[in-house]
């Protein structure tokens, strides 16, 4: 295998493995995942070094549901995915979701809700994208401990390696930063030591994945090639999410984040990544909370994948032929 460290930009993205089916890798996944109770106000589960538990403390809000916060409207002109995506939402219960796509070739965009949601997990690969281009201002490379701790966090979803990272960007502060540079727009890092509780929107994290996987983007080329390979060599038992929604036999990069709250014993789940879907490269975010079970959670944000990535590539199909 090529060292990430140093390549050079890739032309592609290595595949995620699709050695198991489906059904075995969550039972798989079943198997490994524990939950550990979170200091005041939520549980972050994630999958750590030889996907063993870690406790992290974090602490909530001290309310049962988010702050009240402005609307983020989507992009101008985004197609509007409310009608493929009624039959999954039409599941939420109380829940709320949020689905923004974008496509790689033409710059269009698709978007479905306006809410803002906490990261959980999927913000690791903005502590990365932080660190990197922390490193970069300092025309250094990243030393061997921080390199282990970022393959940790994003490919194993090492919760420790996370905290450890998060402490040395400058935890939010550091964060916030980095994203005015990066193009967000609607992120702000968590308070604390608490980085899952960052929060953000389904469109920010699309214009997180530009960053990574574009090359109009601050993170030079070595920094995004890092990024590339952690997120394309995802532990097989998190192979979940918006990868669902990619054509068989291409190629997958995520990073999904899932949080238990502690007052409600709701799930959010989310997931984040570049997909190839009809000849066609997108950026998905899926952003979803108020799920009864994580099960239930994963299932809505994989239908909710591929039907907004489905209508979306027709869409294009439709504009290109008319």
């Amino acid at each position: 295998m090529s060292d990430p460290w140093r390549s050079t930009e890739p032309t592609t993205v290595p595949p995620v493995s699709r050695s198991q089916n489906r059904a075995d890798r969550r039972r798989h996944r079943g198997r490994r995942r524990t939950a550990w109770a979170v200091a005041v106000g939520a549980v972050l589960l994630g999958a750590a070094t030889s996907f063993a538990a870690h406790r992290l403390h974090l602490v909530d809000t001290g309310a049962s549901t988010p702050p009240v916060e402005p609307s983020a409207p989507p992009p101008v002109g985004a197609l509007d995915l409310a009608r493929p995506l009624a039959p999954v939402t039409s599941h939420l219960g109380g829940g709320s979701m949020s689905v923004a796509l974008l496509d790689e070739r033409t710059r269009k965009w698709a978007a479905y809700g306006d809410d803002f949601f906490d990261t959980a997990s999927i913000v690791k690969v903005d502590i990365l994208s932080a660190l990197l281009l922390q490193a970069q201002d300092a025309r250094r490379e990243l030393t061997t401990r921080e390199r282990e701790l970022a393959t940790a966090m994003v490919e194993n979803s090492d919760n420790d390696a996370a905290t450890t990272l998060w402490a040395a960007i400058g935890r939010a502060g550091g964060l916030d930063k980095a994203n005015e540079r990066l193009g967000l727009k609607q992120t702000r890092g968590g308070e604390g030591t608490v980085w899952g509780l960052t929060r953000t929107t389904a469109a920010d994290q699309v214009r997180l994945l530009q960053s990574v996987f574009g090359r109009a983007s601050p993170l030079d080329a070595a920094s995004r090639s890092t990024v590339r390979h952690l997120m394309s060599h995802i532990a097989t038992d998190q192979d979940w999410g918006v990868s669902a929604a990619a054509d068989t036999g291409t190629s997958a990069a995520l990073k999904n984040g899932w949080l238990q709250r502690s007052q409600t014993s709701l799930w959010d789940v989310n997931s984040i990544g570049r997909i190839e879907k009809n000849g066609r490269t997108f950026y998905v975010a899926v952003l979803m909370n108020g799920a009864g079970t994580e099960r239930h959670g994963i299932g809505l944000v994989e239908q909710a994948a591929r039907a907004a990535a489905t209508s979306f590539a027709k869409s294009l199909d439709r504009g290109a032929t008319s």
